[in-house]
């Protein structure tokens, strides 16, 4: 039997569909999915890793004896020495409290004086699927041949290399060997898997050298920020050796903003216009500097009518295709047309495993010899109509494929396969496939020419132009408008003709200061700069957004991420420069290269980082003022109405809940609780104050769902609701007694729900959406014979059953284009058998369903959630 590991179970799937001489059967080995086929008489079986099956970590202490020196004890007992130097205190110590013990240094507690003990801890690797292990294992076992068939990259090899470990525990001598591939297309998978390379312990070198510096790194300065100052809104503060210089990046341009200093000038702009056809017109001095020079020259033209054409002048240029797609360009692009780096990879990444794309995690900007673009574009042709045209005059030629300034070896540039199904795919797949799309063709093609006309014009002997561009000749443009400006053509116009001139301005105006970085933007500043690689800037960036360190787009840093970095830049200056990381990526690139060992690169690192932290610890108080101050300040919500101090976002130490709560605490108690399921801004200046009880306003963004403001105060007059009567009780008139239901919003928590007169008697209560007008229908379930009501929402009316166990809400198919009549066959008949029991019981025997105990009310609310998900 051969053994086939891929990486993802969707790459092993796909594998089995490519290469099996039939259809392949999917099976299980204990809980895990695996593909069973034959190739050529022979059985193979294929499996899925879900990605790295090993985690780094740190063993619990580092341990010390005259002996041995330092070192570390595995779960196993192995002893793994630790390089410790010398110039570290050694046990015993007088303290006997943590880190400090009797023998060692625990580095699992998070205190300051393990952090340069940490610096210098062993890396060791636990499993973190324990469950594939255990498959893999037995597969390994009654294997006769093991292939590898993770992707091809520096994460991609190590995977496989830490497959092979687990293999050669329980299958030390089956032979193993490699297949790489760009797409998960037939000809270029069975061409890897009749081309078997072995596996590139180098490449895989450089992904562990990579991986247990970032872990280094991220925890000895995550544990510092944190530790500096704990407690606030997010106590977790996260750094690293890539995260914290990218950041600096946007400080850095965020400061040059904040230092700009604005100078005034002054325009003359108006509108000209010949016959039917209206232009922009402006004064020849683009911007005056001085306001009485500007205000002479529009005292001629003010009030003027027409303007008489002095010269028109007509050049051409020629605009160049652009290069094939590689990461950054790919992420840039799709930035563009509203798509972040991060959605943009895992959108790439499913089109990839889908067969649609080539690999999406690549430097190279050069098309190899053997790629058979022709075929490409034909596939293309057949599968996407509305790129057919396009296609043929592609294939009609002359194909002369664009170069980028990159040429690599490992994978071709980013492009479609020319195979599968692209129209079935909808929303950011299909925007991010046509991107994709075009742009391979677009560098197949021949350049655009764009034709510029620019008008010289009198108005009472003041100088005005007008300026427009004509795409005169397609060329690529044709296949990939995106960047294409609008045409602006004049109209037919030559010396010595008489235009109509109307609504000239003279407007001030002042410079403005450098533009913020965009997602897009800030990936191609981090590849100039050395920073992350193709695989990880995305997932930076991302992680910076998390951490409450980003904001906005283009990005704007939060008060706590220039906190950090200004503080970092005072002590450790050289943490937030892109040198020192450039340096150790170099490190890494020569390990795959096999010029560098993978244990001298990360001590390198450990020796850098060793000689930063100790400054970081004397100078720890000042820092987590510095982050305490910006703490306080990002979580800034408003002004607290009854003492003028400001209202922050806080949070529970004792429900782990999110609050708004006034920082004059314990003296003023004022508090307001927080909406839920929503993304909270606050609202400055005038507009974030509440007109009818001056508490702060905030923005609520629900997931896909328009924004909306609110007050903060449940008790206040914008948010009061009407009681609203919808039904009455039946578990009250099963017991001979009358109970109404009540719609009701809580001024304490502005929650809402429906309860029963009688609650304490029959503990009837639903919850309701928290947002929409409610309308009382007088109907009831014909399921469960609880109220029906009708919620406004922006998409209309929204008929629901209020009980949420309501038995009718079960035979609702999963939500999802994917149904199919087979699977609705169970609810239905689930339908009819819920009907008949409904019918059977009567509401007062229903009642423990009506009456929810918190738990069934969070398992309820957690069901609702996962759903709207």
């Amino acid at each position: 039997m051969v053994l086939v590991i891929a990486e993802k179970n969707i790459a092993a799937k796909k594998i089995a569909q490519l290469l099996a001489d039939g259809a392949p059967k999917t099976d299980k080995v204990y809980s895990t999915q695996v593909y069973r086929f034959s190739v050529d008489g022979e059985e193979w079986v294929s499996m899925g890793l879900a990605g790295h099956i090993l985690a780094p970590d740190f063993p619990e202490a580092i341990l010390f004896d005259a002996e041995r020196g330092w070192y570390s004890l595995t779960d196993d007992g192995e002893i793994l020495p630790a390089d410790v130097p010398d110039g570290l205190a050694r046990p015993p110590y007088d303290s006997k409290r943590r880190p400090y013990l009797p023998d060692g240094i625990n580095i699992k507690s998070w205190k300051v004086d393990s952090l340069p003990y940490l610096t210098w801890a062993p890396v060791v690797k636990h499993p973190a699927e324990k469950e594939i292990i255990r498959v893999l294992k037995n597969l390994a076992k009654k294997a006769d041949s093991i292939i590898i068939a993770t992707d091809f990259d520096r994460e991609g090899e190590l995977i496989g290399a830490d497959a092979l470990s687990q293999v050669r525990e329980v299958a030390p001598d089956v032979p193993v060997a490699r297949a790489r591939y760009s797409a998960l297309i037939k000809g270029e998978v069975c061409g890897a898997f009749d081309n078997l390379v072995e596996l590139d312990r180098d490449l895989a070198d450089a992904g562990e050298s990579r991986q247990h510096i970032d872990l280094i790194w991220g925890a000895v300065l995550t544990r510092y920020l944190t530790l500096a100052k704990f407690g606030g809104f997010g106590n977790v503060r996260s750094a690293g050796r890539v995260q914290t210089p990218t950041l600096a990046l946007v400080v850095a341009r965020e400061r040059e903003r904040l230092a700009f200093v604005p100078e005034d000038y002054w325009q003359i702009r108006g509108i000209g216009a010949s016959g039917d056809t209206a232009f922009k017109i402006a004064h020849a001095t683009a911007r005056f500097t001085d306001e009485q020079k500007a205000k002479t020259a529009f005292a001629h033209v003010q009030g003027k009518t027409s303007g008489t054409i002095v010269k028109v002048a007509t050049r051409a240029r020629k605009q160049a295709p652009p290069a094939p797609f590689n990461t950054t360009s790919l992420q840039a692009a799709a930035a563009s047309e509203g798509i972040s780096p991060a959605r943009t990879m895992r959108i790439a990444e499913s089109l990839y495993m889908s067969g649609l794309i080539s690999y999406p995690r690549v430097d190279n900007t050069v098309y190899p010899p053997s790629e058979d673009l022709a075929a490409i574009v034909s596939g293309l042709a057949a599968s996407s109509p509305a790129l057919a045209p396009v296609c043929k005059k592609v294939l009609a030629g002359p194909m002369k494929p664009t170069r980028g300034k990159t040429e690599t070896t490992d994978h071709p540039p980013i492009h479609p396969t020319g195979q599968g199904s692209p129209e079935s795919l909808d929303g950011g797949q299909r925007k991010l496939y046509n991107l994709i799309a075009r742009r391979f063709l677009a560098t197949l093609m021949g350049p655009a020419t764009i034709e510029n006309t620019k008008l010289s014009i009198d108005v009472a002997g003041e100088p005005l132009t007008a300026s427009g561009d004509v795409l005169v000749t397609a060329g690529f443009r044709e296949a990939y408008p995106y960047g294409l400006k609008r045409d602006e053509q004049l109209p037919p116009l030559s010396a010595g003709d008489v235009i109509e001139v109307r609504d000239l301005a003279l407007e001030a105006k002042q410079t403005e200061p450098p533009a913020r970085y965009s997602q897009g933007r800030l990936v191609q500043e981090m590849e100039k700069r050395g920073l992350g690689t193709k695989s990880t800037r995305a997932s930076i960036i991302e992680r910076l957004y998390q951490v409450r360190y980003l904001k906005n787009d283009p990005i704007e840093p939060s008060r706590l991420g220039m906190a950090i970095i200004d503080a970092l830049a005072a002590y450790a200056p050289r943490i937030t420069t892109p040198d020192m990381t450039a340096e150790l990526d170099g490190d890494m690139t020569k390990v795959a290269e096999g010029a560098d060992t993978e244990a001298h690169v990360v001590d390198h690192s450990r020796a850098l980082l060793a000689g930063l932290i100790d400054n970081l610890i004397d100078h720890k108080d000042d820092l987590g003022e510095a982050i305490s101050d910006a703490v306080t300040a990002d979580a800034k919500v408003g002004v607290c109405p009854t003492c003028g101090r400001d209202l922050v976002m806080k949070a529970s130490a004792k429900t782990r809940g999110n609050f708004i709560g006034c920082m004059g605490w314990p003296e003023c108690d004022v508090t307001y609780p927080v909406p839920s399921g929503v993304k909270l801004e606050p609202i400055e200046g005038d507009d974030g104050v509440c007109p009818e009880c001056g508490a702060p306003k905030i923005k609520c963004k629900p997931f896909r769902s328009k924004a909306y403001e609110v007050c903060v105060n449940p008790r206040c007059p914008t948010n009061y609701e009407p009681d609203l009567k919808v039904g009455e009780c039946a578990v009250c008139a099963e017991a001979g007694r009358h109970g109404d239901l009540i719609a009701h919003k809580s001024e304490r928590s502005g929650k809402r729900f429906i309860r029963c007169t009688n609650y304490d008697e029959c503990a009837v209560s639903y919850p309701l959406p928290a947002r929409g007008k409610l309308q009382a229908t007088g109907e009831t379930c014909e399921h469960c014979g609880s109220p029906i009501v009708v919620v406004e929402t922006a998409r209309g009316p929204w008929r629901i059953c209020v009980n949420m166990d309501c038995p009718g809400k079960e035979k609702r198919p999963a939500r999802g284009r994917r149904g199919t009549a087979a699977a609705s066959k169970p609810a239905a008949k689930k339908t009819a058998a819920a009907k008949k029991s409904a019918a059977k019981k009567s509401p007062a025997k229903r009642k423990p369903a009506a009456k929810k105990t918190a738990a069934a009310k969070k398992t309820a609310a957690a069901k609702k959630s996962a759903s709207s998900r």
